[in-house]
């Protein structure tokens, strides 16, 4: 989870520094980043009903994510392509992981 935040990080700091690079630079680094966060907090969980919630909202991210990723791809927003690709299957594998 860590190591795919700190790759959409990257990713992010690659985009065109335009109106939609800013907007999607933002949009990537907030679903991207959250579900290693929101993982630690599962970690801690007060319950198995908060802990089921948390990892919820970890999958929702990076669901979230994944479409970002396919939006950035199909606009050509970046031409990293081989990070693209790395974050792309990154959150693919997380997604069957918390599935």
């Amino acid at each position: 989870m860590i190591d795919f935040a700190a790759i959409i990080i990257i990713v992010a700091s690659k985009f065109e520094k335009n109106y939609a690079g800013n907007h999607l630079a933002g949009q990537i680094i907030r679903s991207g980043t959250s579900p290693a966060l929101n993982y630690g907090e599962a970690q801690s969980a007060e319950s198995t009903k908060d802990f089921i919630y948390k990892m919820g909202i970890c999958l929702k991210e990076l669901r979230e994510s994944s479409v970002c990723l396919k939006i950035i791809e199909k606009s050509n927003l970046m031409s990293d392509v081989i990070n693209l690709t790395i974050a792309k299957t990154e959150v693919n594998i997380l997604i069957s992981i918390f599935v």
